[in-house]
């Protein structure tokens, strides 16, 4: 079961990579209409692929 208001992930991205001051804004404020939420939906498919392959190098 997904859990909605599960933060976690955004924290642990932002340390992952480097970001545009807007992608950190939305990371760390939240969602403020559909443009934000497409964008952070964006960023969670990002995010999983770079925990999948640093997951496969260690």
């Amino acid at each position: 079961m997904t859990k909605w208001d599960d933060t976690s992930w955004q924290k642990e991205f932002l340390e992952m990579k480097s970001h545009s001051l807007s992608d950190i804004k939305l990371l760390t404020e939240g969602v403020k209409g559909l443009k934000g939420a497409w964008r952070l939906g964006v960023l969670h498919v990002e995010y999983k692929k770079l925990k999948k392959k640093q997951e496969e190098e260690q």
